[in-house]
């Protein structure tokens, strides 16, 4: 759904100081607990916290860009923007996640054991219950303002969720002495996160450089202009993104002798019936004479 400016702002601002907040927490006692007993898993899931917390960061600088209006120099907007910060995310992920699996396999190469405790499964229970409320309200306001940096940021808890739970499962068979699964885990861990920062990056790259629509999305256009029957033909369709709208330029032929009045008619009406599509920024009608 569009909305202002403004309101978007704020929406993304209460997102993302809402992560900041929950994901500093986790942090917090991920790493003090991680330090403490030595769990390369836990230390890999507080790793992914912190990337949390810039994500969450990232989430409110970069929206807040991409919530401003149009100016001068930014005829379209600044809708970008958050790609620009979704696509930097996805990088530092990424690294992180190389680095959480190199660590995980030298742990596995010097056999080291980490010091079972409670605490481990405390944090574990507290990262997961946090982590289930974020993902739902997250979600909720992503869907409701379909918004790419905020959508991200929903799956991003709910990987969150899974990875906890895999540190749980090695925390439990640590009690049978089981503590080579330690470094398997921070492993697959970081396999996960690498697999999404590779899905952001990928989903960003592709509207940087100026994806069109796809094909449903054309059609739908065509199925428009062929309701008009003062349109000889199609000539051509062609789209450019300005963040997850687009700008949609259409050339139709019409007979020539129709007088300018009358075409610019036919245009202003085809432009306002094709910008009420879903994802629509603005529409460029060009008239040629048959």
């Amino acid at each position: 759904m569009k909305m202002s400016a403004d309101r978007k702002s704020n929406v993304i601002a209460r997102v993302g100081l809402v992560g900041i907040i929950g994901n500093l927490f986790l942090f917090v006692i991920k790493i003090i607990i991680a330090i403490v007993s030595k769990s390369q898993a836990m230390l890999a899931d507080s790793i992914n916290s912190g990337t949390d917390i810039l994500s969450s960061l990232m989430t409110l600088v970069g929206g807040k860009l991409a919530a401003e209006a149009p100016d001068k120099g930014h005829n379209y907007g600044h809708a970008k923007a958050e790609y620009v910060f979704s696509l930097i995310i996805s990088l530092i992920t990424g690294y992180l996640a190389i680095k959480i699996a190199w660590d995980g396999a030298v742990s596995l190469i010097d056999r080291n054991v980490f010091e079972f405790s409670w605490y481990l499964i405390l944090v574990c229970a507290i990262t997961m219950i946090t982590k289930f409320f974020l993902y739902l309200y997250t979600r909720k306001v992503g869907k409701e303002n379909d918004d790419i940096l905020i959508l991200t940021n929903a799956q991003d808890h709910k990987n969150d969720i899974l990875v906890t739970a895999s540190v749980l499962v090695g925390v439990i068979v640590a009690v049978f002495k089981i503590y080579w699964l330690d470094g398997i885990i921070a492993i697959c861990i970081a396999t996960r996160i690498f697999y999404v920062a590779i899905d952001f990056f990928v989903q960003s790259y592709t509207v940087l450089i100026d994806r069109s629509m796809d094909d449903v999305e054309i059609k739908e256009i065509e199925s428009i202009i062929k309701t008009y029957k003062n349109i000889d033909h199609i000539d051509k369709i062609t789209s450019k993104s300005t963040g997850k709208s687009f700008i949609v330029i259409v050339k139709v032929s019409v007979d020539g002798n129709m007088t300018v009045n009358e075409s610019h008619q036919i245009a202003g009406k085809l432009k306002s019936d094709i910008m009420k599509l879903k994802n629509v920024y603005d529409v460029v009608i060009h008239i040629n004479p048959v």
